[in-house]
């Protein structure tokens, strides 16, 4: 990596008599020399024959789930508060990378948004559509990875509202077909756009971040496409000056190759994450043990979990102080209760949108198996999401034990979810919204989105 101030060594002849001394001048490396010079060029010269087949199908199943997600987030309470804030992540159910953010909905709004804009002559192809949305992908995850504290599950920035003005930017300046020097400019506006703390997770504010980073990226690139200019420095790691390593300390950049020398991107290397029910993406393990505990209940029983029976609950999770809440009093601090989405799926033997209704929330045998549940911290069970498990222990009255324990819940990226069920899960979520003979184009338009001329027909089913 370059550094930002190149020491260079010049000898200075001097009088006869005395000895050549060096003196250092500093010079500053032009935009083109930059980590921020790289991402620019990366997204300007990026082109559809970079992009590999995995990739294709992979990022039109994020697509695909993406749009479910928003048409059903549309139904929340949320949604009517703020409403052209909020079109994606109301109810905590779009995907999840590692590094841990939510890449698609700060990224397909935008795509979304400009598409719909231009006229109807000039409408990206479905190729240049699928191009610019993994360029927002693939910048979110390269800025990730330059951090080790990124790996973690956070606890001081909401990473889609560091790393999601990002790759809003990144995608918006793409589908602009905008110089490298304006892409650079977009990403160091978007920086200055960028933050949230993560004290509003599991609060009504949370959905705000993930609409505000599609909303703001997009205005970053809109901006530069006007000439509006900003740091050249704001990727790289200069010292004493805080640019994007202001999110993370640990930060350390490398510049993009370039799309020409055969870049390889990381979808391909690592598929995404798809939640089956609306939580934050922790209670997916312990839903997961749960559930199988649930089993073992029913299996010698009527078929109906009795909390009578019960006499202790023992989860063995992540230490992770937001999502560790015994009494959740709202839905949103419910998506992010270790405690809740294990007992439910205790109870239930699974969790489901439906858990996260009042009526669900406030039943009493539910309250009567939270105030039996308590949590173990393993050290090696680390908050991280390509390496915690999920351990559910229920110990009955009468003295037996029951274990599960889920190290990859079926939707992680070690277990993707299968197309039926992604299908399964979009059609679920859109149904709420549209008729079914428009969610059933929405389908097969996103599978062929790769082939179309232009991407009118995405855009009217979505009308």
């Amino acid at each position: 990596m370059l550094s930002v101030l190149q020491k260079t060594i010049r000898p200075v002849q001097v009088a006869r008599g005395v000895h050549q001394s060096a003196v250092q001048v500093l010079k500053q490396p032009g935009p083109e020399d930059t980590v921020t010079g790289s991402f620019g060029r990366f997204i300007s010269e990026i082109q559809p024959q970079h992009l590999s087949p995995v990739v294709f199908q992979r990022s039109k199943r994020m697509v695909l789930d993406s749009i479910g997600v928003s048409l059903i987030g549309s139904t929340t309470d949320v949604f009517e508060l703020a409403l052209q804030h909020c079109q994606t992540h109301s109810m905590d159910f779009d995907d999840t990378w590692h590094p841990a953010t939510h890449p698609s909905g700060a990224v397909l709004p935008a795509v979304l948004a400009l598409s719909d804009m231009m006229p109807a002559s000039c409408k990206p192809s479905g190729l240049d559509f699928l191009l610019a949305f993994n360029v927002g992908i693939e910048i979110q995850g390269r800025l990730m990875r330059f951090s080790n504290e990124a790996r973690n599950i956070p606890k001081r920035f909401h990473p889609p509202t560091v790393v999601g003005p990002m790759g809003s930017a990144a995608a918006s300046a793409r589908i602009l077909s905008l110089n490298p020097s304006q892409c650079s400019h977009a990403l160091a506006i978007a920086a200055s756009l960028a933050g949230a703390p993560m004290a509003n997770a599991a609060t009504q504010c949370k959905p705000l971040h993930i609409g505000n980073a599609s909303r703001l990226g997009l205005e970053a690139a809109l901006l530069a496409s006007r000439g509006l200019e900003a740091s050249h420095l704001v990727l790289d790691a200069v010292a004493g000056v805080a640019g994007f390593n202001a999110f993370y300390e640990d930060y350390v950049p490398q510049p993009l190759d370039s799309p020409h020398d055969g870049h390889a991107f990381l979808l391909e290397e690592q598929d995404m994450g798809f939640k089956r029910f609306p939580a934050h993406l922790g209670m997916h393990w312990v839903a997961d043990a749960a559930a199988s505990v649930h089993k073992l209940l029913v299996g010698v029983g009527p078929g109906k979990v009795f909390t009578d029976q019960v006499q202790d609950i023992l989860l063995r999770v992540p230490l992770s102080k937001y999502i560790n809440r015994p009494f959740p009093e709202s839905e949103h601090e419910a998506r992010h209760s270790f405690q809740f989405n294990a007992c439910s799926a205790l109870l239930d033997g699974e969790v489901t949108v439906q858990s996260f209704t009042p009526a669900a929330m406030s039943r009493p045998e539910l309250h009567a198996l939270l105030s039996r549940v308590r949590l173990e911290h393993p050290h090696d069970n680390p908050a991280n999401f390509n390496l915690m498990y999920g351990e559910v222990q229920v110990t009955l009255v009468g003295g037996d034990i029951l274990r599960g324990r889920c190290d990859t819940f079926y939707g992680h990226w070690r277990n993707p979810l299968t197309i039926e069920s992604l299908r399964k899960k979009f059609r679920s979520n859109a149904e709420v919204v549209l008729p079914s003979e428009k969610v059933e184009r929405l389908v097969e338009v996103v599978d062929k989105l790769d082939r179309l001329g232009d991407c009118k027909d995405l855009l009217s089913q979505l009308q």
